[in-house]
């Protein structure tokens, strides 16, 4: 079924809405948590880290590169954890309604997408305040976000149609986000891999940076703080042209897998659930 059909589009628009208003309803300050949360988790992660454990001391202006990991990073998570069990959760509507199913996972996405936007504005006022200078090259963050984008759309459908056939899938997630969390240079930088690791260090860092997540955010950090030579890409640690194009390329291929899973299964939703 086609997504772009107006009822399609209209059910998108209604249940981002829908998810965004029940996100904090009945908190005292709503959608402010929206910013808090990353601010709060930034504060703990750069007192212990940055300040007791002394992480990317030599890095001009770590705290931002750790902010801006921990937003991409949130995002990331939210968008697994809860569009995981997304089709589940909407088991009643698909009973109801015919629509197509990819609308129930994009409206999760797009709600933590909005949160990431948000994030990203305090994110860039915190990298003003500490005196780092954006050119035009920030323009380069929008392709970053769709790569992004498509990478967490195509886990979140490979999730969401593992999770209709076994439901021991979220806590088995939840594990592997956090080793994820620890895998991916977000609270440390890359370079303290190679440096300290040696010449298998060097190894273990340059296989870490083709996961694309550590890509994404390392090339996020080079456009918004520039500190590529103690925080480098992962075009200037992988000089082989075939590796190099390797964290490019798989978030087109995890989306079209993805898309192709979750649509060879997504007549069956209703029956299973």
């Amino acid at each position: 079924m086609n997504i772009f059909e107006k009822k399609n589009r209209i059910l998108l628009r209604e249940l981002i809405k829908t998810d965004f208003k029940l996100r904090y309803q009945g908190s005292a300050i709503g959608y402010l948590w929206s910013i808090l949360k990353p601010i709060m988790l930034f504060i703990v992660m750069y007192l212990v880290f940055v300040k007791f454990l002394k992480f990317g001391s030599a890095v001009p202006h770590f705290a931002v590169a750790l902010l801006l990991g921990i937003t991409v990073w949130n995002f990331f998570a939210e968008s697994t954890m809860v569009g995981m069990q997304a089709i589940v959760n909407r088991g009643d509507l698909l009973r109801k309604i015919n629509f197509s199913k990819v609308i129930i996972v994009l409206s999760v996405v797009a709600n933590a997408f909005i949160n990431l936007l948000i994030s990203t504005v305090v994110v860039i006022i915190f990298s003003l305040i500490n005196g780092v200078h954006m050119s035009w090259n920030v323009i380069f963050v929008l392709p970053l976000l769709f790569e992004l984008l498509l990478f967490t759309i195509g886990i979140v459908l490979l999730l969401s149609t593992a999770y209709v056939y076994f439901r021991d899938l979220s806590p088995v997630w939840e594990v592997a986000m956090q080793a994820g969390m620890y895998a991916t240079p977000i609270i440390y930088p890359i370079t303290e891999v190679a440096l300290r690791g040696g010449y298998l260090g060097q190894i273990i860092a340059d296989l870490m940076m083709l996961n694309p997540m550590a890509q994404i955010i390392q090339d996020l950090r080079y456009i918004l703080t520039f500190s590529n030579n103690t925080n480098p890409t992962v075009w200037q640690m992988i000089h082989h042209p075939f590796y190099l194009v390797v964290p490019y390329i798989l978030p087109f291929f995890i989306f079209a897998f993805g898309s192709w899973v979750f649509n060879r299964n997504a007549n069956k939703f209703a029956e299973v659930i």
